[in-house]
């Protein structure tokens, strides 16, 4: 994959460079086709959603400023695409919380992960990310797996980035909950009562 920047490709393809969109679609697509999956939790309606977000970015691509960095309004058009997706199908996002009045043992929730290999604490982890509410999930996502900073999330979800840190801490701790109801299964799963 080439290491010029988004920009570089951009500008090719608004001169009339189409083929130039295929690298900017090759460096994204998994990143869009993982964040629709976080909202509408099917696959097939995932990549639909990937190839519409890619489809109005191109029709929209004289519109790009370049006031954020293309990724990050990517990220906003496959944000917006997958919530219009779920409205149109009379789907609703799932909402579920988990209860957060206890305090958790983080401690022990490191002490465990540092006892599975990698590929199993990946597992886990991505599980237990499926198990929180939409905004909860893609708020992890962007921050810490494609490494969004808070104002470049405040502009995907056209949320203050304040409340994106509040968000984030509170999403941090229903995560951590989660991962320790798992790691408690997963340990007496392998070692018994």
């Amino acid at each position: 994959m080439s290491q010029k920047p988004d920009e570089h490709f951009i500008y090719k393809v608004i001169q009339g460079e189409n083929n130039a969109y295929a690298v900017l679609v090759d460096r994204y697509k998994h990143m869009v086709y993982s964040l629709a999956l976080k909202i509408v939790k099917n696959r097939e309606d995932a990549e639909e959603i990937g190839q519409d977000t890619f489809l109005k970015a191109y029709n929209a691509l004289n519109e790009f400023k370049g006031q954020s960095k293309f990724s990050t309004w990517l990220y906003k058009i496959a944000y917006y695409r997958s919530l219009d997706y779920l409205k149109k199908n009379k789907r609703r996002v799932d909402t579920t919380k988990i209860d957060i009045s206890e305090e958790y043992n983080i401690a022990s929730m490191d002490d465990a992960l540092d006892l599975m290999d990698v590929k199993e604490r990946a597992e886990i982890i991505k599980h237990a990310i499926q198990e929180l509410a939409v905004d909860d999930a893609v708020l992890i996502t962007l921050y810490y797996f494609e490494t969004l900073s808070m104002a470049e999330i405040s502009k995907v979800m056209e949320i203050p980035p304040n409340t994106i840190k509040v968000r984030l801490f509170r999403a941090r701790k229903r995560l951590a909950k989660i991962l320790e109801i798992k790691l408690e299964q997963e340990i007496i799963h392998s070692y018994g009562r």
